[in-house]
């Protein structure tokens, strides 16, 4: 990973150019349109129609503030999170904060992979677990791009698949578009009984995924190097918010179509409480072409999502433990509870539920180092969080912590 950064250093005449240096952003936002934001935004349009559109809204801010945060901590520093949680931690703090971040990357290629076997099960009637080992085996693929092209390649093979993940759910809007006055209403928080804020709380909850806010400090530190104090850096700053508004806006524009085309087209029938179920009623109501690019967006999803999971976890053990295994060892390792899941037969719409709920774990050791860092002077110097952004972020954390706990607490004793 050391010899990436050394070669990704960036020339100035390289960094006049703000197009050549978007990309990072869009490959974190791969989090925030997974499988299991697919099952959790459908879930939603279907039950409640357009009463938690806001959330989408909300949700969305939320992770554009954290994701720019993380971006920023590598500009600045030079150096991922999981590097600077290193720096400043025992050796014992390390091996334990290692230990619950392996397993939150377990925990993200289980939801991944599982999505990407029921896009192949919907598309080509292949069982699941044939479906999981094809998945695992083509995000392998895209990991030796990475791994032999380097960061830039990888970024643009990532930004594809994000393009038909956009083109899979929001076409549906486009063949049956929401009532513009529903949606506009959907935008006054509110709730409608305990289940609406259930699943509000998970759509919430489950928005920031740990393994996006440490890849995407190492992302931009790949990609730019360690710039001093000075106007190369403010650059490189204005142009992350730019790169981190634009994914953002992307990501949100995919979550809200999932909603939309559930609240339209899904609401009130039986059967769409889970992925499998919402796509045969989408063939249904919308056409088989339609559902022929949602199950696409689902592989992509699946795909893509799984690929920078995996990239995650290797550079939260280099940057913890400065310890590097075969890629392909890694991801075998990674694949081995999907996998797993998909043998033993375990309903996977339920398998989805319990990896979110994992991944709510690990929520507080990315999101309290991270605000930590970036509002400390002595670490950020000149750029160093603002009185406003500080106490955003803290919020941020923790309404996010807060609604996390909450999720594990309903789905246990659910």
């Amino acid at each position: 990973m050391r010899e990436v950064m050394a070669s990704a250093r960036p020339r100035l005449a390289r960094a006049r150019s703000g197009s050549l240096l978007l990309g990072p952003a869009f490959v974190a936002a791969i989090a925030y349109v997974d499988p299991g934001n697919v099952a959790s935004n459908i879930s939603a349009g279907a039950q409640f129609g357009y009463l938690l559109v806001w959330v989408i809204v909300v949700a969305n801010v939320m992770a554009g503030l954290v994701q720019f945060l993380s971006a920023k901590l590598g500009v600045v520093t030079g150096r991922s999170l999981p590097e600077t949680v290193r720096l400043r931690a025992s050796r014992t703090a390390r091996l334990s904060y290692w230990v619950q971040a392996e397993i939150v990357a377990m925990a993200t290629d289980l939801a991944e992979v599982v999505g990407g076997a029921i896009a192949l099960n919907l598309l080509f009637d292949l069982p699941l677990l044939i479906g999981g080992v094809i998945t695992g085996s083509v995000s392998m693929v895209l990991l030796l791009v990475q791994d032999r092209r380097g960061q830039q390649p990888f970024e643009r093979v990532i930004i594809g698949l994000l393009a038909v993940i956009a083109i899979g759910f929001l076409t549906s809007t486009v063949v049956a578009p929401p009532p513009p006055g529903a949606v506009v209403g959907g935008l006054l928080p509110r709730f409608d009984g305990t289940e609406s804020v259930l699943i509000a709380a998970a759509m919430l909850g489950a928005t920031v995924m740990p393994h996006a806010v440490y890849l995407h400090s190492g992302l931009v530190r790949d990609r730019h190097g360690h710039q001093p104090e000075g106007p190369v850096r403010s650059r490189l700053l204005r142009v992350t918010k730019i790169d981190v508004g634009l994914a953002m806006l992307l990501a949100g524009a995919v979550n809200l179509s999932m909603l939309l085309v559930a609240a339209t087209t899904l609401r009130g029938r039986e059967g769409v409480d889970s992925i499998d179920g919402a796509h045969a009623a989408v063939a249904d109501t919308l056409g088989q072409v339609v559902a022929l690019l949602f199950a696409l967006g689902l592989l992509a999803s699946g795909l893509a999502s799984t690929s920078v999971g995996a990239y995650a976890g290797a550079m939260i053990m280099d940057g913890l433990l400065q310890r590097r295994i075969p890629l392909i060892l890694r991801r075998l390792i990674t694949l081995i509870p999907a996998i797993t899941v998909l043998a033993i037969g375990i309903d996977p719409s339920r398998a989805l539920i319990v990896s979110q709920v994992v991944l709510s774990f690990g929520i507080p050791f990315a999101l309290v180092p991270l605000v930590r860092f970036t509002s400390d002077r002595m670490l950020m110097g000149e750029d160093v969080n603002n009185r406003l952004t500080t106490s955003l972020a803290w919020l941020t954390a923790a309404v996010i912590i807060v609604l996390n706990v909450a999720l594990i607490y309903l789905t246990v004793t659910g």
